[in-house]
Formats: structure tokens, sequence, C-alpha cells
């Protein structure tokens, strides 16, 4: 495949540079915003060497390329004005609120997921380790190298706020160093321990700073940024605001200094005594809600996790969901969501393996053993989806099905994972932090998901594509 070929060919059937307005990608798709969705030929795209599937949703025309898709994507920047392209007074009206929303939390998360993931592969091998070790009566906890290989695994979460600085900033158009240095101000140690000492109160400008602590089952937390995913997100989302307005009334010889030390001076009072606060309180709502639904029923929210994240993938809605793990993590230093989402990433490859062992076509069968190695090992399963399942309809109804029973299984075990990372068997072990039970019944949601599926796609069977 010629990578330069491709990404022209590309180009040239969603309407040509000149009609694209944003280009992003994350493990397998390049996300074009248009400007005009109609000047871009879906049929054709679809047939163009390497593309997968095009799929048309949440306001974007995604290219589904698999693993090549990084270098494209790189190839077709270099063909692309994207700044020209992309500050031509946004899309006239013709927007939708929510697709802009689903766009901009891709643009803010996706570029972490890596780090995200390398986290939890870090944290699944000391977990391991650690079981091992304890079965022998060894304790390695305080050994230097688990202790610095956990240091490196929290860097991604405790200094979250930094990192989403800068991807929130690049996302909404404003100064990505900037809103890192308030991100880092964030996760300052001496404003942590001033945020966390509550006995005191502390004042800037004469204006208090909020502070405050919460119950959370038997323990008490205060604030703390570190860590906090909301907070931080709104402080760039009013920068955003804050720079275009001090760009248009401080004269350009004067910007370079002004308009960056200004942004500073108030964003740090207004975060303190604002919007720190009031991200804090979202993410604990946030979490409260997510709580409700998984203690009126884990094993009923699990199973639409677990049977419907498949669903959302397609659809792109899955990175919606993405801030309310993140927010989990922070908030109380476990989630489940991804692992129920991880029910779905082992059926789908569960219905590939099924597609694999029952299909006659030699291409379709080398796609779906591809398939199945990247939904299994790194819990990447658009290949899986659009490759076979979605594509021959029977199976994806499959994945569903058993990814639901799968995900309704680990709800029912009280499943929780110490980290935030997709699933698939390079991570597993980061779901035996809080004890063997949770995770025998993770193993079992897998297991019955993946097996499950497979079986199911070969009984049910689907219109196989002739040879």
């Amino acid at each position: 495949m010629d990578i330069n070929q491709a990404a022209k060919d590309i180009l040239e059937h969603v309407g040509g540079k000149e009609n694209v307005k944003d280009v992003t990608h994350c493990f397998t798709r390049l996300r074009f915003v248009l400007k005009d969705e109609s000047k871009a030929d879906k049929e054709i795209v679809e047939h163009l060497e390497g593309v997968i599937q095009v799929v048309v949703s949440g306001g974007q025309f995604q290219v589904v390329l698999g693993s090549k898709v990084t270098k494209v994507y790189e190839a077709i920047l270099l063909l692309v004005d994207l700044e020209a392209s992309s500050d031509d007074g946004g899309d006239g009206g013709r927007g939708n609120l929510l697709n802009t929303v689903l766009q901009t939390i891709s643009k803010v998360f996706t570029p972490l997921i890596p780090a995200i993931a390398a986290s939890g592969l870090i944290k699944g091998i000391l977990t391991a380790a650690r079981l091992l070790t304890a079965s022998r009566g060894v304790d390695i906890s305080s050994n230097d190298s688990y202790v610095l290989f956990l240091a490196a695994s929290q860097i991604i979460f405790y200094f979250m706020p930094v990192f989403l600085g800068y991807t929130a900033a690049k996302a909404m158009k404003c100064n990505e160093i900037v809103a890192m240095s308030i991100g880092g101000f964030l996760c300052y140690p001496q404003l942590d321990a001033i945020i966390q000492d509550v006995s005191r109160v502390t004042r800037i400008l004469g204006i208090p700073v909020i502070k405050g602590a919460w119950t959370m089952g038997d323990s008490t937390r205060v604030f703390s940024y570190t860590e906090s995913v909301i907070p931080i997100l709104m402080a760039v989302f009013v920068l955003m605001y804050l720079e275009r307005f001090l760009t248009r009334v401080i004269p350009q010889i004067m910007q370079i200094i002004l308009v960056p030390g200004l942004s500073m001076i108030i964003m740090v009072p207004l975060t303190l005594c604002l919007l720190g606060p009031v991200g804090i309180w979202v993410g604990n709502g946030i979490q409260a809600a997510y709580y409700v639904l998984m203690n009126f029923n884990a094993a009923i929210g699990g199973a639409v996790i677990g049977g419907l994240w498949g669903v959302f993938v397609i659809f792109g809605a899955h990175r919606a969901l993405l801030p309310v793990g993140l927010n989990d993590v922070a908030v109380s230093g476990r989630q489940n969501l991804l692992a129920f989402a991880g029910a779905a990433n082992f059926s789908q490859g569960g219905a590939a393996l099924g597609v694999m062992m029952k299909t006659k076509n030699k291409e379709l069968k080398s796609v779906a053993a591809s398939s199945v190695i990247s939904a299994v090992l790194v819990g990447i399963t658009e290949p899986a989806i659009y490759g076979c399942n979605l594509r021959l309809k029977k199976p994806m109804v499959c994945a569903v099905v058993c990814g639901a029973i799968g995900g309704g299984i680990m709800g029912l075990g009280g499943v929780y994972g110490d980290s935030f990372a997709n699933n698939g068997v390079l991570t597993i072990f980061s779901y035996a932090a809080f004890g063997m039970r949770p995770f025998f019944f993770y193993l079992a949601g897998c297991i019955i998901a993946f097996f499950g599926g497979a079986v199911m796609t070969c009984m049910v069977g689907f219109e196989d594509i002739p040879v």
C-alpha cells in the first residue's frame, strides 16, 4: 500500500483539502470534519485500497484504516492547511451542539489513551508480580523497582490537569502552554497542601479560596486538584473566551506579554474560587450518578455497558463516556466502566474468531484472524467490528448478546480495576488489585464473552462472502 497515494485518494474523495475543516485520528480511524459532507463520496472512499469501512456519524466522516491510520494521517497533514481551513468562521449555524461536544471530547481524550494504556499495562504487571511473590510469603511493595515503576504508572493520572490542559487547549484553540501552566498550578505541592488544609481560611486578592471535604463510604476526602479531570476542562473552556477577548482589546504589539500574563492573573483566582470547586462538585455528581446505577443493580449496569459498548464504538459515542471512568479513578482510585467494556472487547474478538472458523473466504479469514488478536491482546475492536462482525450483521448481534452476559457477570461479582486502560490480555491483572474474588468474576466475564461470541457465531452462522 502506497501511504502517500492513499492519503491523496482519500483527500480527493472527501471533497479536497478545501472541504476539510479539521482532521484527527484515533487508533484505527481518520476523523474528518467536513465543511460540506455532500461533497464526499462515501462509496468511492470505502473501495479505496487500505480502507476497511467509512462511518458518517457525530458530524464526522470517519475512515476506518486499522493500524495504518497514523501514517496516512501524517501524510494527509502534509496536504491540508488546517490553520487556513479550520478558522473560516465556524459552521455557519449548520453545526449540531451534540456533535461539537462529542468531537471536542474525542480531541481532548484520544491523545491521552496511549499513556493511559501504558499505565494500565505497568499496573497490571506490578499487581501480578505482587500477587505471585505474596503467595510465596514475600512482600515486594517496598522494593525500589516496584516503587519506581508504580510511580511511573501514576504520572499520567497525578498530573492529569497538565496533560488535559494541553489537549483541551489544542482542541479549543487557545494557548496550550498557558493551559498547561494552569494545570501545573493545580498540581503544585504547596497549593495541594493549602487546599487540603480545610481548617485554615486562605484568600487570594481578598477572595476566599474554596475548600471542602466530603464523605464517601467510610472515608472522608478533601478537595484535591491532582488527578482531577473536570476542573481543568472548565478552566480551559473559560480561558478560550478570555484569550479571545484580550486579543481583541489589547494592541498587537503588547499581546505577546499581556495576553498570557493577564490570562494567568485572572484565571488563577477564578479557578481557585469558582471553576475548580464547581468542577470538583460536578465530578462528584457524575460519580454519584454512576454509583446510583451500579448500586441499583450492578449486574444490569454491567450488562448494558458490556452489550452496548460495541454499538457506541460504531457511532464514536464511547468517547463521551471516557470522562466518567477517568473521573472515577481520580475521585475513588478505581473504575469498572472499562471492565464492562472489556466484556464487549472480548465478545467482539470471539465473534471474529467464529467468523474466522466458519468462513470459506480466505481474505475474510485473514481479516478476522488479525481482528481477534487486536481485540483480545490490546482491546482495539474496530478491525473486528468493521472488518467482519458489523459487515456480516449476525456476528455483531452475537457479540452484543455475549458482551452483555459477560458484563452482567462482572457487575454481579463487583469487579473494579485500579487503572484506566483498554481491556485485553496485556492489562488483565489490573483487575486483580481489589482481591481474587472480583478478579475471578472478571476472568469469567471475559472468557464467557469471548468463547460465547465464537460459539454463538458458529451456531447462528452468517451469509458468507463469496470466494
